[in-house]
């Protein structure tokens, strides 16, 4: 396995990250066990999780998941990486979604209990919250570090004036910051090159990927009957159809599949940390390994952004002189 630092920190994570959002919801605890052991087995080393997956609100049904495979010990817990997420609604009452700081507390220990694990290695911001203001969040998030709670912060979904803000902020308050950023980021959707990709380039922010095959439209024809496709990637795979045929046929010239080309094609991008697979089999999931061993040549690159154009670079270039 190949490892990397997250962002400007001296934490190593793998170069594939492991998504547990399917965990519970599609695919059994036992499955997902099965998959986790394998996963360390492999030295895939970083989880990623959500307090809201398993999508029963309130419940945290995939953490629990995670939490009941560390309790199963072998020092399960002290070799993973493990992320998860606040923001997101956990009740119906006020003060259960967002980041203000008594959420961001209640939450965090909610999280630690159904993980069943004395501390968070990446706390990670689910969504910018606008009505809370930064010294807030930080406020929260300085006291969980101080007592030993989480060890690093991340975001996911901001935008690269977000990330700006934040880090900014924390510096004036002489703490850390962010030192990673989940963002969608594909072949099929690069609009993060024109700002979050700088923005976290500069602030030495690891850039996590999630979606790397697009709700699956990436992942080529001949799997449609191994993934599953929401309505919305239905939608794409229409709208996209010349693209995805002559993305195929160029991965059938390379003799690679396409879910570990477009895997491949994040993985080539220095400031991509890991992508985040997120399994519902095992088959899905040793199937991607092979992505870490696929290289490009100049031209192959180019041929890919002839499929699949980015936005021109990033901002302002990409759309002034």
């Amino acid at each position: 396995m190949q490892y990397t630092q997250m962002g400007r920190s001296g934490l190593k994570v793998s170069r594939l990250c492991l998504g547990t959002m399917n965990f519970g919801p599609e695919t059994t605890e036992a499955d997902s066990f099965a998959v986790m052991d394998k996963a360390l087995e492999l030295g895939i080393n970083f989880f990623d999780s959500a307090n809201v997956y398993g999508w029963k609100k309130g419940e945290g049904v995939t953490e629990q998941i995670v939490g009941r495979w560390f309790a199963q010990g072998g020092n399960r817990r002290e070799k993973t990486v493990i992320a998860t997420k606040v923001y997101g609604e956990m009740g119906d009452w006020p003060n259960q979604s967002k980041l203000s700081a008594l959420h961001i507390k209640r939450a965090c220990e909610d999280s630690l209990k159904r993980l069943q694990t004395d501390y968070i290695d990446l706390y990670q911001m689910h969504h910018i919250d606008r009505a809370t203001p930064w010294e807030e969040i930080w406020q929260a998030m300085e006291q969980l570090v101080r007592e030993g709670k989480v060890l690093y912060v991340g975001s996911s979904n901001f935008a690269g004036w977000h990330i700006t803000q934040a880090n900014e902020i924390a510096k004036s308050r002489h703490f850390m910051g962010l030192v990673s950023e989940q963002s969608l980021y594909n072949l099929a959707a690069r609009t993060i090159e024109l700002e979050v990709i700088p923005a976290c380039e500069n602030y030495g922010v690891g850039i996590i990927p999630w979606s790397p095959l697009a709700g699956g439209i990436l992942g080529g024809t001949k799997e449609k009957g191994k993934r599953r496709q929401t309505n919305r990637s239905a939608e794409l795979s229409k709208e996209k159809a010349d693209q995805l045929a002559a993305y195929e046929n160029f991965c059938d010239e390379m003799g690679e599949k396409p879910a570990d080309v477009a895997l491949a094609w994040l993985l080539n991008n220095p400031a991509v940390t890991a992508p985040i697979i997120g399994p519902r089999t095992m088959d899905q999931f040793t199937g991607s390994l092979r992505a870490l061993d696929i290289k490009f040549t100049e031209e192959q690159l180019k041929k890919l952004d002839e499929i699949w154009p980015g936005p021109g670079g990033a901002a302002p270039e990409a759309y002034a002189w």
